[in-house]
């Protein structure tokens, strides 16, 4: 690197560059997280400085955003890194490639994971999702019909605890991007994991309803944590390996079914257990053991994860996220929330109240788990080709059709093909939302649009239980609750279907 002539330290603007004509050979520097070693300077007559430096990156990190006041010209030794240079592609470059950076480009260097196994580390990933939604939260669907049966609950009071779930999670939502700033990716994703975790343990000393209802909070609030923070290196992971983008996001969000169907074991198996102790709430114990299952899969999350990197720092100037931008999508996503927990929440109440026998209602809900997980294969392609709302519509659509089949009939096998197709559906839209974040805006801006579709998906969770329990108190009972859930889901369809790509 040279600089120009007249340039000082003190009359630089830019930290990097200071600290590189203070530097003396010799000596090293560290800048977040980034080590540079002064192994050349020369002086010139006319007023120029030579550098000659080593840098080096650690496995996937990336330097902050910075100028030279000069040219730069690197030499690849070792590794691989992509070069983010404002207003230009990405370009990655390998052992012994070079490139030239400009006088006064704001650019940034950033390392590639060294991710052997990048389909392993996206399924270990993906057990942060098991925790997030498919334990810390789908699991209450299986344990509402027995909490309500032994405290006398309302289906308007027993919604409305995963009303306070999702309020948590909206919380959770609004306060996770300075976290991620303040904490770094991966231990927002740890801290998120393991306290849900703890958090669920808790609740197998509750009765109360006040009590439950402040687990539900902290959890959501956990939950919320955990699940962007994964979201975002699921995200750094599919930049990774752009060919196969679709199928690592989607194997992220089909992580939930893996926790689904893990809740439809455990839950009737501890429930069996604490009737057979002759328990005095039997429907704790469930939540003890949901808690332990929730630790071992934080555990075997922890190390796969940290191999993927931080995200990119913050952007330059580059286009960042807008809510302007994405109205219909945001809104979409939003009536997508309220529709779609209404049938978590009550669809296993219906079937019981119908008259389906337990074991048919384990498969039921087993089934639906496994159906979430193989989703990451089915809309893998489609999440890739669409940049605007499609995705997000066609699948709204496919929700609000079967989400009604229970309402308008107790057959067995419809109810099995509706578990089957919402599984296979409903965690892929969140997916198709990650998707179009991905395809409309520069890495650095990610976090902030994945942030901003979590908060709208939470604040549509919080209206939809308590709605669909307060319709569903009503004389027309359960099947109408689930009725104005697809309703919901085709207005999400149609607001969906206007979002364009912004490029």
């Amino acid at each position: 690197m040279y600089t120009k002539q007249g340039e000082t330290p003190e009359n630089l603007n830019d930290e990097q560059s200071r600290a590189a004509m203070l530097a003396t050979v010799g000596t090293s520097y560290i800048q977040g997280g980034i080590k540079r070693t002064v192994l050349e300077k020369t002086d010139f007559n006319d007023g120029l400085t030579v550098n000659l430096n080593l840098i080096e990156v650690p496995n996937g990190t990336s330097a902050a955003p910075h100028t030279h006041p000069g040219l730069e010209v690197t030499y690849v030794l070792e590794g691989e890194f992509d070069l983010v240079t404002e207003g230009r592609p990405d370009r990655r470059f390998a052992p012994g490639m070079t490139y030239v950076v400009a006088d006064g480009d704001i650019h940034y260097a950033r390392a590639v994971a060294n991710v052997r196994s990048p389909l392993l580390t996206a399924a270990a990933l993906s057990l942060g999702a098991a925790v997030a939604l498919g334990l810390t939260r789908f699991s209450y669907g299986l344990l509402l019909p027995p909490m309500r049966e032994d405290l006398g609950w309302s289906y308007l009071l027993a919604g409305s605890m995963n009303t306070y779930n999702a309020l948590g999670y909206f919380v959770g939502a609004l306060i996770t991007p300075a976290l991620m700033r303040r904490a770094g990716v991966w231990r927002l994703l740890m801290v998120g994991a393991v306290s849900a975790s703890l958090i669920m343990m808790v609740a197998a000393a509750l009765s109360s309803p006040v009590a439950l209802a402040a687990q539900r909070l902290a959890a959501g609030i956990a939950s919320a944590l955990l699940f962007i923070a994964g979201g975002v290196l699921a995200a750094r992971l599919g930049s990774q390996h752009s060919e196969r983008a679709g199928l690592m996001i989607g194997l992220y969000y089909g992580g939930t079914g893996i926790g689904i169907a893990l809740s439809a074991l455990l839950v009737p198996a501890a429930l069996g257990a604490a009737q057979r102790h002759g328990a005095t709430h039997a429907w704790q114990w469930p939540w003890l053991m949901l808690g332990a299952a929730c630790l071992l899969a934080s555990a075997l999350m922890a190390w796969p994860a940290r191999t993927i990197g931080e995200a990119a720092p913050a952007t330059m100037q580059a286009r960042r996220f807008a809510v302007g931008d994405f109205t219909f999508a945001l809104s979409a996503y939003f009536m997508f929330g309220v529709g779609y927990i209404g049938y978590m929440t009550f669809v296993v109440a219906l079937l019981k109240q119908q008259g389906m026998r337990a074991d048919l209602i384990t498969w039921f809900y087993t089934l639906l788990g496994l159906a979430v997980v193989a989703s990451s294969r089915i809309w893998a392609r489609m999440l890739d080709r669409y940049k605007g709302g499609e995705s997000l519509a066609v699948l709204n659509v496919l929700l609000g059709v079967v989400t009604m089949l229970p309402a308008l009939t107790s057959a067995v096998p419809v109810a099995f093909v509706s578990g089957l197709v919402f599984g296979a559906v409903f965690l892929s839209v969140v997916a198709s939302t990650t998707a179009l974040v991905r395809h409309n805006l520069p890495q650095p801006a990610w976090s902030a649009g994945i942030s901003a579709f979590t908060t709208a998906f939470a604040a549509g969770q919080i209206v939809g239980p308590s709605l669909t329990g307060w319709i569903a108190d009503g004389p027309a009972g359960l099947e109408r609750g689930l009725l104005a859930s697809a309703a919901t889901l085709f207005m999400g369809a149609a607001l969906a279907w206007r979002q364009k790509p912004l490029t």
